[in-house]
């Protein structure tokens, strides 16, 4: 730490859908005065922009060729965090059954994943103070230098059952289903999969309540500003 100012800290989240990382990561980021990225509605987003624009989503290819087409813009304000593409908001449209089933598909393409990670080392590199950076492979590929990893984790149960909750009205064995499939997607990708990082510290999120795990995250961040 020099001249005694507090040196900007680099908070990455991973984990699989239904862990509280969202909820988890906009209240560490709001508590500790930090910079938030939610890296997966840059991933709905360019996914918004193809299924808008027609692109063939079973051709790699097709998918590759627009990559650097749509022109993504991610507000850090942990409080109301913004996405824009070409200047629309897309914060609601991105939420979609639609583009959550096309995600996976888009996001393994290793052109979008090079595009995005670069805004997301970008975003991060421009925050005054830190910023939290929540994602699948924000730890191990966006940012592997990132102060602190944190990897949650929760059962198939716990997790469908979460986002059922968030879903109003969804089936609670569909959405579990469609979790694991997702999972499963992401984890055996080429391209960045979803994997926890060798120094990250894992949370189990089954058993906690979401202000638990949001406590848990807080100390660690303390304890690593404090050079603990």
């Amino acid at each position: 730490m020099e001249n005694g100012a507090v040196k900007p800290v680099i908070v990455a989240i991973d984990g699989p859908s239904g862990t509280g990382k969202s909820s988890t990561s906009k209240a560490v980021a709001e508590q500790l005065g930090l910079s938030y990225l939610d890296t997966g509605a840059q991933y709905r987003a360019i996914t918004w922009w193809m299924v808008n624009n027609g692109i063939d989503l079973t051709d790699p290819t097709a998918i590759a060729a627009v990559a650097g087409k749509p022109d993504i813009v991610s507000g850090t304000d942990p409080v109301k965090p913004t996405i824009t593409v070409d200047g629309v908001d897309v914060s609601g449209p991105i939420r979609t059954e639609e583009v959550t089933s096309k995600v996976s598909a888009v996001s393994a393409v290793p052109e979008v994943r090079t595009r995005i990670s670069e805004l997301q080392r970008t975003l991060a590199r421009a925050a005054a103070d830190g910023i939290v950076v929540e994602g699948r492979d924000i730890g191990t590929t966006v940012l592997p230098d990132a102060d602190l990893k944190v990897f949650l984790t929760a059962s198939s149960e716990a997790r469908a059952a979460r986002r059922s909750g968030e879903l109003k009205g969804a089936d609670v064995n569909a959405t579990r289903e469609a979790l694991v499939k997702r999972d499963a997607a992401d984890s055996s990708r080429k391209t960045s999969p979803l994997a926890k990082a060798g120094d990250a510290v894992e949370v189990d999120t089954t058993e906690l309540t979401l202000a638990q795990v949001i406590e848990c995250v807080v100390t660690l961040v303390e304890e690593k500003r404090a050079g603990k």
